[in-house]
């Protein structure tokens, strides 16, 4: 029998927003904007985060609705970014995901240890 639930089908949209969003960098930069920060406090806070990486993950989110994006005027022209209540409607389940992953960080790497000691 074909599981014929749509979801599961490669055409799905929500294969791609889950790709859109459940990426490492998306994933930090929703937890980073808990409060709206500039784009170099962002790059800033993730270490590692390339500025072409960062930027292409921003406007991604943006076009998501996860984001919004405000040109600051003044004296030094600036960008911040903040959640909308879309992407602040992932925080709870991002922060639960993560308590999870650091919990379970030397379990996993254990497992990965002995694993690869087998391959």
């Amino acid at each position: 029998m074909f599981e014929t639930d749509p979801i599961y089908r490669a055409d799905c949209p929500s294969r791609v927003i889950l790709d859109q969003i459940a990426d490492k960098w998306s994933m930090m930069v929703l937890t980073v904007l808990r409060e709206p920060r500039r784009f170099n406090a962002i790059k800033r806070r993730l270490d590692g985060v390339t500025q072409r990486v960062l930027t292409q993950t921003l406007r991604k989110l943006e076009r998501n609705g996860m984001v919004t994006r405000k040109v600051l005027d003044g004296r030094v022209l600036g960008v911040e970014y903040a959640l909308t209540p879309l992407g602040q409607s992932l925080q709870e389940p991002f922060s639960i995901l993560f308590d999870w992953t650091v919990k379970n960080t030397n379990t996993i790497q254990d497992h990965q240890r002995s694993y690869d000691a087998r391959v």
